[in-house]
């Protein structure tokens, strides 16, 4: 099989030697070149044709987003983003996925070396899954964009006692907003993980919930799960959920990883299963590894509808992959439709 070859964007010199030292420990991964900016990189992506780019959210001469926008316009690229832990750096980086950005990583605070070095699997994982990604299309400039999805018909929702489950990873951010964004203000309740760091969870919570006719926040412990609300799981917690009587909710804890994953899908659904049982829509989404499936398949030997996302509408095939390979989906379906699937079962619940 031949190397993923990756040029590393960044004005430090010294996030570059690192990201060059961690990546060129894999025997799979070859770093062919380096740029300070966006101009160096440009010349360089022409000469060197590289599968993947890593690319610094702030730099000098032209800031990441803008050169980003240029290359998915011009010569697009799987682009995995080095972010900052800070509020402008978790909004530019949701942005930046937005724009066609595969995924990301974020820079540790303090202690530049050791710090990478603890996020060396995730970046090494990152880059090889980008390297298969499917890009999507951005249109050029001057292009008329597409028309605003078409908000669903909610008429015919009349329970409201089930609980829909979407869990995804690579390409999640905007998957899910695909979905959310076209669903009905009496849309049954729904509880989400998406594997993402602490602070973008939250910002990205605000974005959906300025972007959709249901309220969307980041989950809080004790939160209660309510028709025509979305609760996303906190970077770097676990969110199950819970019934008491009638009334469920969810709680967040810091339980070791599964699947490498803090949250984990798996977790999610796993609780989902046990106390929602038929009266629940399990959807997975994007994703590289296999987080999601068995718990999806919990979920459908609990009496779940459960749906996976199709491989030509995925940015990584992966978690629906692994459902799909285990029996765990009812359906498979493209993105587009998959909003339209959950409400359709729903109204005949």
């Amino acid at each position: 099989m031949a190397k993923v070859r990756v040029l590393t964007i960044d004005d430090s010199a010294l996030m570059r030697q690192v990201l060059a030292e961690l990546l060129s420990k894999d025997p799979d991964i070859e770093v062919i070149g380096s740029a300070p900016d966006p101009y160096v990189a440009r010349e360089k992506i022409k000469a060197l044709n590289p599968d993947v780019l890593t690319l610094d959210v702030e730099m000098p001469k032209m800031d990441g987003l803008t050169f980003l926008e240029k290359l998915m316009r011009g010569r697009p690229t799987p682009v995995i983003m080095v972010s900052s832990l800070t509020e402008v750096g978790c909004d530019t980086t949701l942005r930046a996925l937005e724009l066609g950005a595969v995924d990301f990583i974020t820079k540790p605070k303090i202690d530049l070396r050791q710090g990478m070095d603890d996020v060396a699997a995730d970046l090494i994982a990152k880059v090889k899954g980008a390297a298969i990604a499917t890009l999507r299309r951005v249109p050029a400039a001057g292009e008329p964009r597409a028309a605003k999805p078409t908000a669903l018909n909610s008429a015919m929702i009349k329970t409201t006692d089930m609980i829909i489950a979407i869990g995804s990873s690579t390409g999640g951010t905007e998957a899910v907003k695909e979905v959310l964004q076209v669903l009905p203000p009496n849309t049954p309740p729904i509880v989400i993980t998406q594997h993402m760091p602490e602070r973008f969870t939250k910002t990205w919570a605000d974005r959906m919930n300025d972007l959709c006719r249901i309220s969307v926040k980041e989950a809080e412990d004790g939160d209660s799960v309510l028709p025509g609300h979305a609760l996303i799981a906190p970077g770097n917690y676990h969110m199950t959920l819970v019934r008491s009587g009638a009334r469920y909710s969810v709680r967040i804890n810091q339980n070791e990883p599964v699947n490498r994953h803090r949250p984990s899908v798996d977790v999610m659904f796993d609780s989902v299963a046990q106390y929602a049982g038929g009266n629940s829509v399990g959807v997975i989404l994007t994703g590289m590894g296999g987080d999601g499936a068995k718990g999806l398949l919990k979920m459908k030997e609990a009496g779940a509808y459960t749906i996976a996302q199709d491989e030509a509408s995925c940015v990584v095939f992966g978690m629906p992959k692994e459902a799909i390979k285990l029996g765990a989906a009812d359906v498979v379906r493209p993105l587009k439709d998959i909003a339209a699937t959950v409400l359709s079962h729903v109204t005949r619940a």
